[in-house]
């Protein structure tokens, strides 16, 4: 059966791409298709629509109210499904010609999150994006009728899809690279360097440092337990970071920047635990994590909690202002086997995706 898969934009780097990546791995002779794309070679081949030939390409802000339409008059194709990866509106897409009345199937990160659930993203919150969300919300779910079958990446992403598209959806999890990080690492020496001058056991935090990301309860569940704390990345929140660090826990913090991900991998193998406080659809790192052998301190609401087992390889949290329970969740994850660990993200390896989207596909198409 020959398809056709969909996604929004590409970027170079991004959860949601590589998830449309290991799709078009799964189905090699799909075709596929995008808003633009600004991956350079990566996914090629791939066609874009017509926002790719306009000022709009890469303005996702502006071209926000126009991407409805674009998805609804792509050109004709002949195929036997559709499938979209869809994290805003490619889950709208119609392809005029035979492909047109084929079956439609959607994978779903997340319906728009600035549309339906502003409080967990900024960009829903100007008067311009409640105005647009207002009128978007009754199409966004009419178009959601049209799959005939939709998989959300977590349990927490079906509930959602539940309360806001009114349509049910089966769990398949997203693809996380989970061999990699069980395996020891080569460092050059500056990062061995780098390592060596780390403690031989720390409380890590790991993202992009901007606020969302809550990389200061990393800090704050060090503190709780006395032990130091290790911040890999970079981003537009460190000056804040470090100055939180400075006040509650003064030269108990040190700071990665940029690591490579041969290093990533051993600052993970090391950690004692990695705190994970935000609430993400999913969540990718604590699963690296715990390949790696590493328990997480993960945050009790969103994603994170249906991968990381609760006193097995790891701890939920509820509260993360509360010292005690830090204190309790750090000792409850220090208890968890590495062994466990290591098994819990099997669970979430690239083997199981590609069988689990496999069967999605030929079972509703």
């Amino acid at each position: 059966m020959s398809g056709l898969i969909v996604h929004e934009w590409l970027s170079p780097a991004g959860g949601s791409e590589n998830v449309f990546e290991a799709i078009a791995g799964v189905f090699p002779d799909a075709e596929r298709w995008c808003l633009w794309n600004e991956a350079g070679d990566r996914f090629r081949p791939v066609n874009e629509t017509a926002l790719a030939r306009t000022p709009l390409k890469g303005r996702k802000a502006l071209a926000l109210p126009f991407m409805p339409a674009v998805w609804r008059h792509l050109p004709e194709r002949d195929a036997d499904w559709v499938l979209a990866s869809t994290h805003l509106f490619s889950h709208h897409v119609r392809f005029a010609g035979p492909a047109r009345d084929v079956p439609k199937l959607v994978y779903a990160h997340t319906p728009a999150r600035y549309i339906w659930v502003p409080e967990l993203d900024g960009r829903g919150n100007g008067l311009p994006a409640r105005l647009l969300s207002s009128a978007l919300k009754p199409l966004d779910r009419k178009r959601a009728q049209e799959p005939v079958a939709i998989a959300a990446n977590s349990r927490f992403i079906a509930d959602r899809i539940a309360d806001t598209w009114e349509r049910e959806a089966e769990v398949i999890y997203p693809p996380v690279a989970v061999a990699g990080f069980g395996a020891e690492p080569e460092l050059a020496p500056a990062e061995q360097d780098r390592l060596d001058a780390l403690p031989d056991a720390f409380i890590l935090g790991f993202s992009r440092f901007v606020p969302y990301k809550r990389l200061d309860a990393a800090i704050a569940a060090g503190r709780a337990s006395e032990m130091p704390v290790v911040l890999a990345g970079s981003g537009p929140d460190e000056e804040r970071l470090r100055a939180i660090a400075d006040r509650t826990y003064p030269g108990g913090v040190t700071f990665v920047h940029h690591p490579s991900t041969p290093l990533l991998t051993a600052i993970l193998q090391r950690a004692s635990a990695l705190v994970f406080a935000p609430i993400e659809d999913f969540g990718i790192i604590p699963v690296e994590a715990m390949a790696a052998g590493t328990p997480v301190l993960a945050n009790a609401t969103g994603g994170a909690v249906e991968s990381v087992l609760d006193g097995v390889t790891g701890a939920h949290v509820h509260d993360w202002e509360s010292e005690s329970e830090l204190r309790a969740a750090v000792e409850k994850a220090l208890a968890s086997s590495p062994d466990a660990c290591r098994a819990r993200a099997q669970d979430f390896g690239e083997d199981v995706f590609a069988r689990e989207i496999r069967g999605f596909v030929a079972t509703h198409a």
